[in-house]
């Protein structure tokens, strides 16, 4: 095997990839006395009357909901209801596991967050720390630091820019020179091939898609509790959206970790054929 480091990434979805259900469900919706099917129908109706997004819709009515209630969210109280979130089983432990399985290999593995949740409550999780970027939904503040606006608002079909900005390095979201500029395949940071991306559900599959067309490896996600797979994420497989299907446990030897582990050899693998057939090249 090259000397050569090889760098990969695994991109991951939050709710209901990492986290079972809705990140909101852990305290803020609690806090302006709504339960969660109410929240996400009034939502869409807000959506469906404005003609807006449907990320942009709920982050306003998280901020009008609030208002009700006479409270006013500074970036660290929704960090605070980070520390809240359920994790599914063996994520906590995963990060650093994986990591090193994939040093072994002379691999620099890079972790990545692209989700439509709110990226202030991601960034107060425990495993905040564990990624190298989070790309999420997030809010303006005002002169008194107090969320007033969303700022970024990423649903289904713009998640798929943050895997291009991954692969060519440009991991700056206001830099739009960048990530137009054009970089030869050799040049780019991460190759698609060296990608995996990790979802649960619809706003995943154009991402899904892409990685699995690039060469690259998407897997599908459900609940580790649920006796049988969901039909939603059978459909992903049998649609050929995904390469693989997995319960979300990501403790050490179960499904998922294995699968991984052989995803990382696959790419050292095919690194080490990639330069024993370019010195042959050379040789002639």
């Amino acid at each position: 095997m090259s000397n050569k480091e090889i760098k990969m990434a695994i991109c991951y979805d939050f709710d209901g990839t990492l986290s079972p259900g809705y990140m909101h469900e852990y305290g803020f919706f609690d806090m302006i006395k709504a339960n969660s099917a109410d929240f996400w129908k009034r939502a869409d109706e807000m959506s469906k009357q404005q003609c807006s997004d449907s990320i942009i819709a709920c982050m306003k009515l998280m901020l009008d909901e609030a208002k009700k209630y006479n409270l006013s969210f500074h970036r660290q109280d929704f960090q605070k209801l980070g520390a809240n979130v359920e994790l599914y089983p063996g994520v906590i432990e995963w990060f650093d596991r994986i990591t090193n399985y994939a040093k072994s290999k002379n691999i620099i593995l890079k972790h990545y967050i692209i989700s439509s949740g709110v990226k202030e409550i991601i960034e107060g999780t425990p495993i905040a720390n564990k990624f190298d970027k989070i790309f999420a939904s997030s809010f303006m503040y005002d002169g008194n630091g107090i969320a007033d606006w969303p700022a970024v608002a990423i649903n289904y079909t713009t998640k798929t820019q943050f895997l291009y900005r991954i692969n060519k390095g440009t991991l700056d979201e206001t830099d739009n020179l960048s990530i137009n500029k054009y970089i030869s395949e050799e040049e780019r940071d991460i190759p698609l091939t060296n990608v995996i991306y990790i979802g649960d559900g619809e706003t995943d599959i154009p991402c899904m898609k892409m990685i699995k067309k690039e060469g690259g490896h998407s897997i599908g996600v459900y609940p580790p509790n649920n006796p049988d797979c969901p039909n939603k994420t059978k459909q992903l497989f049998t649609e050929k959206r995904v390469n693989f299907i997995a319960p979300a446990d990501y403790s050490a030897d179960k499904i998922i970790d294995v699968y991984v582990k052989n995803l990382i050899d696959k790419i050292a693998a095919d690194h080490a054929i990639a330069e024993m057939e370019r010195k042959t090249t050379e040789i002639f």
